[in-house]
């Protein structure tokens, strides 16, 4: 089991987790080594929803890879890999971004006292940046 890196923050403090990831860089990966390679960061539900009638969005690829990084350092979890695929960005009915935990995503959130992340994304031109902020255990 990974620890947490410090005991957690003081009533009221919240563990912010942000990232930005180029859309250069990930056209250039997925041109190394096609689209299967984006199989191991995003589920199916992600790819789908990332589908256009023109193929990827990359752009949107790189707002749920952002997600991913931001939601993860919300949990503070030293030594440890980021578990990509339990840890899933989808579309509330709204547009907005949802964060659904897995596995051993949904185990270090609640090691860390968190029932969940909520999460903004956004994007211009070549990159995609998203912020991530824990919601308590009530």
């Amino acid at each position: 089991m990974t620890a947490a890196a410090e005991p957690g923050p003081p009533a009221g403090w919240a563990n912010l987790g942000m990232d930005i990831v180029s859309a250069g860089r990930v056209r250039e990966l997925i041109g190394e080594h096609g689209e299967p390679f984006l199989a191991r960061l995003l589920t199916e539900g992600e790819l789908a929803d990332c589908r256009t009638a023109d193929g990827i969005n990359v752009l949107a690829v790189c707002g749920r890879i952002a997600a991913k990084e931001a939601a993860f350092k919300t949990l503070r979890v030293a030594d440890s890999i980021l578990p990509w695929l339990d840890i899933e960005v989808r579309k509330a009915p709204g547009g907005w971004p949802l964060i659904e935990l897995h596995g051993r995503a949904a185990r270090l959130a609640a090691d860390a006292g968190i029932s969940g992340i909520t999460v903004s994304i956004s994007h211009d031109v070549d990159y995609a940046v998203a912020v991530g902020a824990p919601i308590p255990i009530a």
